[in-house]
């Protein structure tokens, strides 16, 4: 869990709170995210192979591309934040 957590500090742009912990985070990022979002910040943080994640999820570059933006500035919104900072 701590790759994820690590992965999610490096995109989002002000965090003021630190990051829930282990399962707490993990809940509430499922909430959050849709599943192809949580499957692509697993990958990142995991440092999965890319081009396998999207055939897995039937996406082309487009579709990561989009999926990946989404990701990002769903992060960012102070929504989000709240849900995944203590």
């Amino acid at each position: 869990m701590q790759q994820i957590q690590n992965e999610i500090t490096k995109h989002i742009n002000k965090l003021i709170h630190p990051l829930k912990s282990g399962d707490e985070l993990k809940l509430a990022l499922k909430a959050k995210l849709t599943k192809k979002e949580y499957k692509l910040l697993e990958c990142w943080a995991y440092e999965c192979d890319i081009d396998e994640l999207k055939t897995k999820l039937n996406m082309d570059d487009n579709k990561y591309d989009d999926l990946s933006q989404k990701l990002i500035k769903k992060l960012n919104q102070e929504k989000i934040k709240q849900e995944i900072c203590d």
